[in-house]
């Protein structure tokens, strides 16, 4: 006779089921409660034009935390990232302000797209500084970042002397308008920087899932001896991570820069810890080898959409800053009950 035990479902396997779905789901969960708790809170805080403002806030959140994923996937961490978007902002505000040549008494003032690379240059060069010094000079990768925060951020101090470079949107007379661009104009009502977030996200995605270099990504985080016996080029990997992470801080510090018309020294301050906790509170393993992108995009908007929705509702900036601090804390408790003590 058959065992009709062996057919019955449990309770016991159904709850756990349950709970599997809430801890993977958190920050999609977290964020439709944000929504509804503020919507209730404030009658302006649902509707489209508050979610493009807020969405273009999230951003530069957005951006900084898909490079550190990468950095995280390999089982690194850039604690640069911040300071590289300051600096970025900075060389970007000081280009728009005309570069003197004291030899032939002129002052040039170079066209927008080459303001754009040579930025984006600068926040590569920056990163492959990195990973250079982790990869091969087995700097420990908190140690090589840290030094490069401080060092990035004092470069952009010594170029302005502490000041800020203002009204960054151009001169028609001398052909270098534009560079407001990013930060105030919208294609189908969605602002620019929502939709360079959207690609650069977009691009990532594809290439964790679908090219050689994911893979490699995702072995070597996992475990970077193992993928080294099979063939991976892990010193390759780490330092691209790291460019990588630095490109995507560069354009960040461009869409800032771009939507506030100004550059300061000191922007980009803390930020790399809200694009820790971003890519924390997305599900990613601190450990290496476990993330994904719509997860860190998920965990931007709660970051992202809790800021704002504080500030809307009148709670004090020492309220909001306690309020964050208590959701990473979370969201690193959650990450430890999906992956256990390992981070695996």
């Amino acid at each position: 006779m058959a065992d009709i035990t062996t057919s019955k479902p449990t309770t016991g396997g159904t709850s756990m089921n349950i709970g599997k779905i809430l801890l993977e789901g958190r920050a999609f969960f977290a964020l439709v409660a944000i929504i509804i708790v503020f919507s209730i809170l404030s009658p302006v805080y649902f509707s489209v034009g508050n979610f493009l403002i807020m969405s273009s806030h999230v951003a530069i959140f957005g951006l900084l935390a898909i490079g550190m994923l990468l950095v995280i996937l390999n089982g690194g961490i850039d604690l640069s990232v911040g300071s590289t978007l300051g600096l970025s902002g900075v060389v970007a505000g000081y280009l728009m302000q005309g570069v003197e040549i004291p030899a032939a008494g002129v002052i040039l003032y170079p066209p927008v797209w080459a303001v754009v690379l040579l930025t984006i240059c600068l926040g590569a060069f920056v990163g492959a500084i990195n990973g250079v010094l982790i990869a091969f000079f087995n700097v420990p990768a908190f140690v090589a970042t840290l030094g490069m925060l401080y060092v990035a951020r004092g470069v952009a101090l010594l170029m302005t002397n502490g000041l800020t470079y203002n009204n960054l949107g151009g001169d028609a007379a001398l052909g270098n308008t534009g560079f407001d661009w990013l930060g105030f104009n919208r294609i189908g009502g969605v602002p620019i920087g929502v939709i360079v977030l959207a690609l650069v996200a977009l691009v990532v995605g594809l290439v964790l899932a679908r090219t050689a270099f994911g893979r490699w990504l995702y072995a070597s985080g996992g475990n970077e001896r193992a993928a080294e016996l099979s063939g991976v080029p892990t010193r390759k990997v780490k330092v691209s991570v790291y460019v990588l992470s630095g490109i995507c801080a560069a354009i960040a510090g461009l869409v800032l820069s771009s939507q506030l018309t100004s550059a300061g020294p000191t922007a980009g301050t803390t930020y790399e810890l809200t694009a820790i906790a971003a890519v924390v509170i997305g599900g990613a393993a601190l450990t290496g080898g476990r993330g994904n992108v719509r997860g860190t995009m998920l965990g931007a908007f709660v970051i992202g959409f809790l800021s704002d929705g504080l500030v809307i509702i009148g709670v004090s900036a020492y309220w909001q800053t306690v309020f964050t601090g208590a959701v990473i804390v979370l969201a690193v408790l959650l990450n430890s009950l999906q992956y256990g003590r390992s981070g695996r």
